[in-house]
């Protein structure tokens, strides 16, 4: 990792209070970590490794696909002012409120809903993020990004994907409307 705003956001989110309490000795070990709902909070060198490849600069406007326990939207606020994030489980949308709220991140606009939806209500964002594997990207992710902005997603399997990201050129889709 050699982007200095990252690990500068790493230094300063206290990823255990993001890990469910049982697991707090392991806050820092490079492996996964159960957050509840049958998901996890994913091991910090993919994490790194993300959000490097976003390449979010402060006046950024952020989606984040997949909340969890609020971690990632941490680190995410820490890099850009504007903050979304979409959780499909209720139970970890307040999870990830109150972690938000508690580790003083409460700027960050967590909702519950379909990822493959998005929010385009907040929309455009110059940058997404998918923290969950997926098969492919949904169009409406696509086209709630702005032209020149970036997106990050697991493409594969879920234990064999490829970390791909996708840079939009055009409005592809509207031209041809």
């Amino acid at each position: 990792i050699t982007s200095d705003p990252v690990l500068k956001a790493f230094l300063v989110v206290p990823r255990e209070l993001f890990v469910d309490t049982s697991y707090r000795h392991q806050s820092y070990a490079d492996h996964p970590l159960p957050i509840g709902c049958e998901q996890t909070i994913s091991q910090p060198t993919t994490v790194m490794l993300m959000l490097q490849l976003l390449e979010v600069l402060p006046d950024h406007r952020v989606m984040e696909i997949g909340t969890g326990s609020g971690y990632n939207a941490a680190l995410l606020s820490e890099l850009t002012g504007e903050v979304f994030t979409v959780e499909r489980h209720l139970q970890l949308v307040k999870i990830a409120r109150e972690n938000l709220k508690q580790a003083g991140y409460e700027d960050v606009i967590v909702v519950n809903g379909d990822g493959k939806q998005g929010y385009a209500s907040e929309g455009p964002y110059d940058r997404i993020m998918v923290t969950a594997a997926a098969h492919q990207v949904p169009q409406k992710l696509k086209n709630q990004l702005s032209i020149g902005g970036l997106l990050v997603a697991p493409i594969g399997a879920t234990y064999g994907c490829e970390m791909k990201t996708y840079k939009k050129i055009s409005d592809y889709h509207k031209l041809n409307n």
